[in-house]
């Protein structure tokens, strides 16, 4: 059954697609006129081959894409592996961004040798987004774990909110565990980042696993979510609050809403850390640390239960005091 949606109007891959066309014009244009590269067929070649490749990956990104899956109408992925839908933009955004560095510094260092330091941390940079293009990459694997062992259900009959589902890859992880239980899996499904935005996928990954009828899907948003209060025995989220901008306290206060008293919260986000300054650089740093994450917490009504990490994340398990 087909399914609409309003896509999210602040979409990452727009900003993403228009940076790499940028790039891949001043590779095109600007650095064959340099001395020392305008001079050498192989590297003016180059040069050209190169910023072709980026503006095709950054237009294949940005809509190419979605203009060829639209004239193709294609199903659903074929066979019977659970596929999570993270597009290619995502998935080899920070190789085109390595070679876009090496290209650059490889620019400098011919055209202007004594910049030689600049050269070398554009080639530490390279190395820096292949290796977060590389832990990127991991995300999409159907093995990839993503809930740590920490004691959050009371027991195996419970009703538990997966709070962002995506996809279903934290649904499918919490079902397998709470045999008797039931999973609200809830999102916008308007995630640029997810082919489709996740419903068609969600419902096509619970097939698979054998948890359609155990898991309830609603359509919903995360800082006014349409359940009555305490109507949860437990909480899980995944990499999804640390998407809510200036509404995560927001989101917390709703959380905190529905727990039942003495329910817990499992929340893993993204914060400043070695492995997301190989993904984002500099800009990890804007991102919310943990010390703010307890605060806003604490704030909200939760006591933190414990902490930890798991695939570059941090994780904190909060709890709904009973009184």
């Amino acid at each position: 059954m087909a399914q609409t949606r309003a896509r999210h109007p602040h979409s990452h891959m727009w900003l993403i697609g228009v940076l790499g066309l940028a790039a891949g014009a001043a590779l095109m244009i600007y650095a064959p006129r340099l001395k020392g590269i305008s001079t050498s067929i192989l590297l003016f070649a180059g040069f050209h081959l190169i910023g072709a490749v980026v503006i095709l990956s950054s237009l294949y990104g940005m809509a190419l894409r979605d203009w060829i899956r639209g004239l193709r109408k294609p199903a659903l992925p074929a066979g019977d592996a659970l596929e999570f839908g993270w597009g290619p933009g995502w998935m080899n955004g920070l190789a085109v961004a390595a070679l876009v560095a090496l290209a650059a510094a490889v620019a400098v260092q011919v055209s202007k040798p004594e910049l030689w330091p600049i050269s070398f941390l554009l080639v530490v940079q390279a190395v820096l987004f292949l290796f977060g293009n590389t832990a990127m990459s991991g995300f999409r694997r159907p093995d990839h774990m993503v809930l740590p062992m920490v004691d959050l259900v009371r027991g195996e009959t419970d009703r538990v909110l997966d709070a962002g589902c995506g996809a279903g890859r934290t649904t499918i992880a919490l079902s397998r565990v709470l045999r008797g239980g039931r999973v609200t899996a809830l999102d916008r499904f308007d995630a640029d980042y997810i082919d489709d935005g996740g419903r068609a996928l969600l419902d096509r990954n619970l097939k698979i696993a054998g948890l359609t009828e155990r898991v309830e899907v609603v359509t919903g948003d995360l800082t006014a979510m349409p359940f009555p209060q305490g109507d949860f025995d437990a909480a899980v989220s995944t990499n999804v609050y640390d998407h809510l901008g200036g509404a995560k306290q927001q989101g917390l206060a709703e959380t905190w809403r529905v727990l039942k008293p003495g329910g817990r919260f499992l929340m893993a986000v993204w914060t400043p850390g070695p492995m997301m300054f190989t993904i984002g650089s500099l800009f990890s740093f804007l991102l919310t640390p943990k010390s703010a994450w307890r605060e806003m917490g604490r704030k909200a009504g939760f006591a933190v239960i414990d902490e930890g990490a798991i695939n570059g994340c941090w994780w904190v398990l909060f709890e709904k005091p009973v009184a």
